[in-house]
């Protein structure tokens, strides 16, 4: 029999008198098993180190590609190389895991896969939301009811809490709730996929719906963020100007406090993102965006570098929210910035694919096709919006 692909998985059929099994011969050890009722399940045979024989279910057909099946097998296997006992774990963690014991694990794996961004905000999600509502139960035990309970919970602000140190504070409601049903589905199928459980529990159940970000300043909005920054003379120099570049550059918010001085291009019009939400990324600045930079002392390899230590500028949120109260503004937020910049953006004419393509957006044929240099059009009409943004900080 050849290597097991989707072909021959599907032209499997069933014998009504026993289970049927078919052997990959690529990966020694995995299979695919058809039961009489037709049923079919990725499985893997392995010894262990007291030479006894397993065999252990990886997945059900249908629900794994051949491929994704034979990766989870290739996994379990390199485990057994290294002596352990899969099925044996699997067993274990089925009767004594609680979620607290998945989360860990589930986060262990997912540090050296995610970005370190990524990383921080699912862990913060799962420490300030999930466990404390549900760390201590059984895997197993956990039913809808409870996760639907869990977003209640949320909602109603009982995980809110002050945070010690550099950054803001935790909030509740629906969108935090939102966030954390799906971060709760996530660990619940790593759990599922494991053997653990038999069935993800969040899934299915009904999320919170949340208000997508629709604010955006107005001109005058525009002119009052302006004045009010340029009396901001209590609040830190490296914020104001972190805020005026979030709003001429459009990027996002840690895009720019976590800037390296390294990634500036300013003779090309561009910062070359190492990294970014969707990749690494050469992103076209405005030059009114980089004018700003000149008020900022760089150091430590940092453009917006933090007062006090080696690391860059942190708890923008706060001094954003002072800004907007001496302007006057309401329901503002830091990612209302990047808002407005697509809106001005908007309003001076610019095509979606443009705005798409100065935002730093996954657009096919719009950030692939800057990949490797600065597009001199993008490049103008990120000069163009920015222009057109710091006349408007000044009431023009």
């Amino acid at each position: 029999m050849p290597k097991l692909t989707k072909r021959i998985v599907d032209a499997l059929e069933p014998d009504p008198s026993a289970e049927r099994t078919v052997w990959d011969t690529e990966l020694k050890g995995f299979g695919v098993r058809m039961m009489p009722s037709g049923v079919a399940s990725y499985i893997v045979k392995y010894r262990t180190a007291e030479n006894r024989q397993r065999k252990m279910t990886v997945g059900r057909v249908g629900t794994l590609t051949p491929e994704e099946a034979r990766q989870l097998a290739r996994e379990r296997l390199t485990d057994v190389s290294k002596g352990g006992d899969p099925s044996a774990e699997r067993k274990q963690l089925r009767n004594t895991a609680t979620l607290t014991d998945v989360c860990d694990n589930y986060l262990a794996e997912a540090k050296a896969r995610l970005k370190p961004n990524s990383y921080l905000t699912n862990s913060s999600n799962v420490n300030v939301h999930i466990l404390p509502l549900l760390g201590n139960r059984s895997i197993a035990s956990i039913t809808r009811a409870d996760v639907t309970k869990m977003q209640a919970d949320i909602i109603a602000g009982k995980t809110a809490k002050m945070r010690k140190g550099r950054g803001g504070n935790t909030t509740g409601g629906p969108s935090a709730a939102h966030r954390a049903t799906v971060m709760l589905g996530a660990i619940l199928e790593y759990a599922r996929s494991h053997g653990a459980i038999t069935e993800n529990v969040a899934f299915g159940v009904r999320k919170p719906k949340t208000n997508k970000q629709k604010r955006y300043l107005n001109n005058e909005e525009i002119g009052a963020l302006g004045k009010a920054l340029d009396e901001a003379h209590v609040e830190s120099a490296v914020a104001v100007a972190a805020v005026r570049f979030l709003l001429l550059s459009g990027c996002r918010r840690m895009e720019v406090l976590s800037l390296p001085v390294k990634w500036i291009d300013m003779p090309n019009g561009c910062i070359r993102f190492g990294d970014t939400k969707t990749g690494a990324q050469i992103r076209p600045i405005g030059q009114k965006a980089f004018d700003v930079l000149d008020e900022v002392d760089s150091r430590n390899g940092w453009v917006f570098p933090a007062e006090v230590g080696d690391g860059h500028f942190v708890g923008l949120p706060r001094v954003m929210a002072r800004l907007c109260k001496a302007a006057k503004l309401e329901d503002v937020t830091i990612h209302v910035l990047r808002h407005t910049f697509a809106s001005v953006a908007a309003g001076m004419g610019y095509s979606e694919l443009t705005i798409a393509g100065l935002l730093g957006h996954s657009v096919p044929g719009v950030t692939a096709r800057y990949a490797h240099v600065a597009d001199s059009a993008l490049v103008s009409a990120a000069n163009a919006v920015s222009e057109r943004i710091a006349c408007l900080l000044r009431g023009q």
